[in-house]
């Protein structure tokens, strides 16, 4: 029988968001999650599932049931001829990534750490960057949801189908995730080149860019012309030992910072991006209180059929705007915050899930031409809404 603490006090990885559920639950095993559920619908509790709570938000909070997946950890296939990979729903990606090692394969594409669970990673949309690339959830080709009735659903192109192009997406409200299989790619080396440009050389040339690079992405140091662009290509030069997946340039403050706030909206790719930074550009300039302390990540993405991917049919631009919090102290941040949410919704973009925005049902539906269909899924697998907290209150009513 599964055992339940109290007195557990859960914090997102930048101690900006937390919250202390009622009961805190480790299962190890399917039947054990199964208990969890069982108790909850007796009790009519709500219940939230949580990874590696590295979402800069309160997606994974709950004042009710919390499960988390973190003995639910293992590698229980891989077939090397599909070049596939079936993990359970818990496994972190760092620990992941060794196991696929061994078989000389990869992921294709990484977000910014590996310290997520590969059932969080997609619910939340993570993505990094290459326009031949989807966000990770587009590497999934099959996944388990066990449902608020405890009935376990084999999701795939071929089974399950309406529920699988929610579930890729799926915000932990659509049931347990269990499962995941990967599609991996043979292992491979990288090198990056990274060198200054302009912010009108990058955004006149962003096509040309976009070729020249599998991994483009640029950084813009806010107050002034100055651009990193950073290439990142396959390599058959063995440069040193280090070999795995792109990752974001996001990696250097990850050990430094104690905590950051963190925005995150994306849009359509060649149409608004220039658009877009450069009114972002005026406003920091015309009020010269509000000040951006942290380089705005540009990073690019492959269209997909995910229903909330906020990369819904469409190549899209992310936008990444941060403000660090020296020693955990708050900073003003909210005036810079309002301006670049208000730019992005008025140029027809969308915030990035797991990341902090004010963004309600209304302009969900304007957002997402398939948010009526998420919503019927939902509805049907989680009719009293048992996987609901408040952040997702916020999305769906």
């Amino acid at each position: 029988m599964v055992h339940g603490y109290k007195g557990v006090k859960f914090q997102n990885w930048a101690r900006t968001y937390g919250c202390c559920p009622e009961m805190y639950f480790q299962p190890t095993s399917v039947e054990e999650v199964r208990e969890v559920l069982a108790l909850a619908r007796q009790q009519n509790k709500r219940v939230k599932v949580v990874g590696g709570g590295h979402s800069p938000s309160d997606i994974a909070c709950t004042d009710g049931f919390m499960i988390h997946m973190g003995k639910m950890n293992r590698v229980l296939q891989v077939d090397t001829e599909k070049k596939q990979v079936t993990v359970e729903a818990g496994i972190l990606l760092a620990d992941l990534h060794p196991q696929l090692g061994k078989h000389s394969l990869a992921l294709s594409n990484l977000g910014a750490v590996s310290d997520v669970t590969a059932g969080g990673v997609i619910g939340s949309g993570t993505h990094n960057t290459g326009i031949k690339h989807g966000i990770l959830a587009t590497q999934v080709v099959a996944l388990t949801l066990l449902t608020a009735d405890g009935t376990i659903l084999e999701c795939s192109e071929s089974s399950n189908a309406d529920v699988f192009q929610a579930a890729r997406v799926h915000l932990g409200c659509l049931g347990v995730v269990l499962t995941v299989t990967l599609q991996c790619v043979p292992q491979f080396h990288l090198q990056e080149i990274s060198f200054p440009s302009t912010l009108e050389e990058v955004l006149n040339n962003l096509d040309g860019h976009l070729k020249k690079s599998e991994y483009f992405r640029f950084l813009w140091f806010p107050h002034s012309e100055n651009v990193s662009v950073i290439y990142q290509d396959h390599t058959n030069k063995i440069l040193d030992s280090f070999s795995q997946p792109p990752s974001s340039s996001a990696n250097w403050f990850w050990d430094y910072a104690i905590g950051f706030y963190l925005l995150e909206f994306l849009l359509w790719i060649r149409e608004k991006t220039k658009e877009a930074l450069l009114e972002l550009k005026a406003m920091l300039e015309a009020h010269p209180k509000m000040v951006a302390h942290f380089p705005v990540e540009v990073r690019f993405t492959r269209g997909d059929d995910i229903l909330l991917s906020p990369c819904f049919q469409r190549d899209s631009c992310y936008m990444n705007i941060i403000m660090y919090r020296p020693y955990g102290k708050d900073v003003p941040r909210l005036d810079y915050w309002l301006t670049y949410e208000t730019i992005m919704k008025k140029v027809g973009g969308r915030p990035h899930w797991a990341k902090a925005h004010n963004c309600t049902r209304k302009d969900f539906e304007k957002m997402y031409p398939a948010f009526s269909k998420f919503c019927a899924i939902r509805e049907k697998l989680d009719p009293t809404g048992m996987f609901l907290n408040a952040y997702l209150e916020k999305v769906f009513y």
